[in-house]
C-alpha cells in the first residue's frame, strides 16, 4: 500500500486525533503518511487506543525501529536524542500510521514494551535494544539479537566508531576465537583525480 490520498490522510488524522485526545502531542501528514507523536508515559495507552478504537483498528504492528537524532539537521536539532517509531497497519480498513515516542532520558533511554499489545514487537524491540541501547520496560526477554554475546556498545548510535572498538579472529596457538583492538588504519577514501595536460583534448 502506497501513500494515502490527501483527503483520506486528513480524514484519518482527524479520526486518530479524536481517539487519542490529549495523548497525541503531534499529529502530522507528510507525503501521504500519517505520523503521531505521543509522550513516553502515554505510549502503551495510545497503542491500545489505536488498536481497539473503531475507525482506527490497527490490528498489526508491522515494524518497530530505534532512531538516534543526535546528528539530525547537521546539529541544529535540540530535542530528545532517542526515539522509537512503530508502524501500524489496519488490515480491515486498509490504512497505516506511524506512532513515535521519544525517550525521556538521553543517557539511559527507556520506553515501555509493546509486546503485550502486539506480540510481533518482541524481536523488533530486541533489535532496537541491541543496535541503539533503548531499554523496553516490561519486555520478558530483552537481550541482544544481532551482535555477538560479548559485544560492547550499540553500533547504530551516531557516536559509535565505524570501525568498532574490537575485532575478533581465530588464534591457532590458543585454539579459540580472541578479541583484540581494531587494527584497521584510518584511510583516505576520496578518489584521487589525475588530469593530464591535454586531458580530453583540452589545452
Amino acid at each position: 500500500m502506497g501513500p494515502l490520498h490527501p483527503a483520506t490522510a486528513e480524514q484519518l488524522a482527524g479520526t486518530v486525533s479524536a481517539a487519542l485526545g490529549a495523548k497525541a502531542r503531534r499529529v502530522s501528514v507528510a507525503l501521504g503518511e500519517l505520523t503521531v507523536v505521543v509522550a513516553a508515559p502515554d505510549y502503551v495507552a495510545a497503542a491500545l487506543i489505536l488498536r481497539d478504537t473503531p475507525g482506527c483498528q490497527f490490528e498489526q504492528l508491522i515494524d518497530l525501529c530505534g532512531i538516534d537524532y543526535s546528528e539530525y539537521a547537521d546539529g541544529r536539532y535540540d530535542g530528545r536524542r532517542f526515539c522509537v517509531a512503530s508502524h501500524l497497519l489496519s488490515v480491515s480498513l486498509n490504512q497505516r500510521v506511524r506512532l513515535k515516542v521519544f525517550c525521556d532520558d538521553d543517557d539511559f533511554p527507556v520506553v515501555a514494551s509493546l509486546t503485550e499489545v502486539w506480540n510481533s514487537a518482541n524481536w523488533f524491540e530486541r533489535e532496537a535494544f541491541d543496535l541503539f541501547g533503548i531499554i523496553f520496560e516490561g519486555h520478558n526477554d530483552l537481550r541482544r539479537i544481532l551482535t555477538d554475546y560479548g559485544f560492547i556498545g550499540h553500533p547504530f548510535r551516531k557516536d559509535f566508531p565505524t570501525t568498532g572498538h574490537v575485532e575478533m579472529r581465530y588464534d591457532p596457538e590458543q585454539k579459540r576465537v580472541i578479541y583484540q583492538p581494531v587494527t584497521i588504519e584510518p584511510r583516505e577514501t576520496t578518489p584521487r583525480v589525475i588530469r593530464e595536460d591535454n586531458y580530453g583534448g583540452l589545452q
